[in-house]
């Protein structure tokens, strides 16, 4: 009878430790690539030629397999994926989707890659318009209490689309190398080597968020905003936007406490386009106010988030009013604190004199600085990162003049977009102590 009972006494235990331990952990997103579309509208950067891996954008991609690389800000033992069809206008179905750890271009360590499923199944039809996650795999490699071993490695997610997918959902600027197999090529997904990977992108397609189970304190941070936060003019594939600074700063001085995600696109608007849809696109995505709940609300863990954006709202492609961009601001920041998220407002940078058609101009430069003045003085938001002083030329009234040369090609720079000195000068001018609520 002793025996009996300790034997049932040690089950409930087992039980109870299983379930703390399980109720210490929890989903928060690692990795965002906010999505647009249809390809190929938007702005990438140092985009190859893409007729020959995509021959009819319209038809988009058919039998083939598609290996994205993105960099997880944080790693847990167990990973699941969100595919997204938001700007599709037919199903498309996915099958063979896998997860490795990229070696280096396609190829993957060895006994790494593990197949993914989409409720017990491993083939996915997503409606136009929807997206779906994964169930949660099992990261082998990841071991507990050892994951800032992987900061800064890369994740290969593969899938074969085996039908045409029609117009394709993607993230225009991923200033990451991603890898399309040929058409008509069949399902590569499981193949650890890169043999079957002949064509590259410097885009993501159809893969929009990636989450971490990971402890229950983690807290996700999302940098959200146009294409100085999405990082043109930075260093293509080294992971130096100004969000990647600021992550590696908090993990050096908090460790894993933080996942730090970039919801930046290219172009992005905060009071414009009035419409967006794959039949009426715009280069710029759609406007935050309506991407605000996918690219934010519906991710996990988010606790907190840093927005910069305006400045394309005051080109001439927007030319919208200040007061009518300070009015959706305000309506996104109380949807936010709504959801329990903390909302710091970033100063938008100066654009004055760029060399780009539709931006520059003094009228653009007024509005900038009255959507600052709200960002400083309202009383909406939890704290304020003032990049404006930090690459303002006082003399001139534009950027710095150690910040224009940008660095994705070596060009002279537009005066719009900071290098990457002017990513890491804005990012190191942040007072982390903002950050400590969210712990």
């Amino acid at each position: 009878m002793i025996k009996k009972t300790l034997v049932l006494l040690t089950m409930v235990s087992a039980a109870f430790t299983g379930s703390l331990v399980h109720a210490s952990e929890k989903w928060v997103t690692s990795w965002v690539g906010s999505v647009q579309g249809p390809y190929p509208v938007g702005n990438p950067s140092a985009q190859p030629h893409m007729e020959f891996a995509i021959p009819a954008p319209a038809s988009g991609v058919e039998d083939q397999t598609l290996r994205m690389i993105i960099r997880p800000d944080i790693w847990g033992s167990k990973a699941r994926i969100r595919l997204s069809n938001a700007y599709g206008d037919r199903a498309v179905t996915f099958d063979h989707v896998f997860m490795g750890l990229q070696l280096g271009s396609a190829e993957i360590v060895k006994g790494t890659n593990r197949a993914l499923r989409f409720n017990g199944k491993d083939t996915v039809t997503i409606e136009a318009g929807m997206s779906a996650w994964s169930d949660a795999v099992s990261l082998p490699f990841v071991s507990p209490g050892k994951t800032s071993l992987l900061s800064g490695r890369k994740l290969a997610v593969s899938f074969h689309v085996p039908s045409s997918s029609g117009p394709m959902t993607w993230h225009a600027k991923a200033l990451q190398t991603s890898y399309l197999s040929a058409p008509h090529s069949g399902a590569t997904s499981s193949d650890e080597h890169e043999s079957s990977f002949p064509y590259a992108t410097s885009s993501w397609f159809f893969l929009d968020a990636v989450d971490m189970m990971v402890p229950s304190s983690t807290r996700a941070i999302v940098c959200f905003g146009d294409s100085i936060t999405d990082g043109t003019a930075s260093v293509m594939n080294a992971d130096d936007r100004w969000p990647d600074f600021l992550s590696r700063r908090l993990h050096a001085k908090y460790g894993e406490h933080f996942s730090v995600l970039n919801a930046g696109i290219g172009g992005n608007q905060v009071a414009g386009p009035e419409e967006y849809s794959v039949s009426k696109p715009f280069l710029g995505g759609p406007s935050s106010s309506t991407r605000l709940q996918r690219d934010v609300l519906e991710l996990s863990g988010v606790k907190g988030l840093i927005w910069l954006e305006g400045i394309n709202d005051f080109s001439k492609n927007g030319n919208a009013s200040a007061d009518k961009v300070i009015d959706e601001y305000t309506h996104g920041i109380q949807a936010l604190k709504k959801a329990s998220i903390k909302v710091f407002g970033a100063t938008v940078t100066s654009a004055l004199g760029s060399t780009s058609a539709a931006h520059g101009f003094p009228e653009q430069d007024e509005k900038r600085k009255k959507l600052n003045d709200f960002i400083r003085s309202t009383s909406l938001l939890d704290g304020v990162v003032d990049f404006d002083p930090i690459t303002l030329d006082p003399t001139t009234g534009g950027m710095r003049q150690q910040f224009i040369p940008e660095s994705t090609t070596g060009g002279s720079g537009d005066k719009l977009h900071p290098n990457r000195s002017g990513y890491h000068a804005m990012a190191h001018s942040i007072d982390l102590s903002l950050f400590q609520a969210l712990k």
